[in-house]
């Protein structure tokens, strides 16, 4: 393995990434991330000092990189803002639909897995959904600004609602294994970001 000593936690982080997005954090053994990532167990120690901080600096990686992709989307240019809040839906439901784990959200993966078994990991969590939720807050408000979206929205609420209406929406299409949860949402953000009437009410 070629790579330098300063790279060398990045480096066991992203090899954890696709490995933990699809067993889990607690079915994936410290000897499974050491022989994937081709470094000694030292090595490991010398950056994280327990499986369970490594877990909390694989969080914060995750949504430092999910905060920058957001980022792109929300500030595309020729789009308004509320092509921009669209694109990143339709962004959510094609990788989440996908056989990627990669694309996979950790959010999904291990909220429900480690909040009631590492405090450190579930603050990362509050954290990174928070900073995601504000950025989307921030997005509506723009979209108001720039007259795309009704002036009567309450950007925070809004950005709140939707991002829980498509974390629920993500584990029941690993559920149903299907992606009719996901379309719905779709389908509702729209009605909720145009105050469109759902047919026949």
């Amino acid at each position: 393995m070629n790579i330098q000593n300063t790279d060398i936690r990045q480096h066991i982080l992203d090899t954890a990434k696709p490995i933990i997005l699809g067993k889990g954090f607690s079915a994936v053994g410290l000897n499974e991330l050491l022989n994937a990532a081709e470094v000694p167990k030292g090595s490991f120690y010398h950056y994280f000092k327990s499986k369970e901080y490594f877990g909390e600096a694989l969080l914060d990686s995750y949504f430092e990189a999910y905060l920058v992709r957001l980022e792109v989307l929300l500030s595309a240019e020729g789009m308004n803002g509320a092509e921009r809040l669209m694109s990143y839906w339709q962004r959510w439901l094609e990788t989440q639909c996908g056989g990627d784990p990669e694309t996979k959200c950790m959010v999904v993966k291990l909220g429900g897995e480690v909040s009631d078994l590492s405090e450190p990991m579930r603050l990362a969590l509050q954290r990174g959904t928070n900073q995601i939720i504000s950025r989307l807050s921030d997005g509506i408000s723009e979209g108001i600004v720039d007259g795309s979206l009704p002036n009567d929205l309450v950007a925070a609420d809004t950005a709140l609602v939707l991002y829980n209406q498509w974390l629920g929406a993500t584990v029941l299409t690993k559920i149903w294994r299907d992606q009719s949860a996901l379309e719905s949402s779709m389908c509702n953000t729209e009605r909720i970001l145009k105050h469109v009437r759902p047919s026949g009410t």
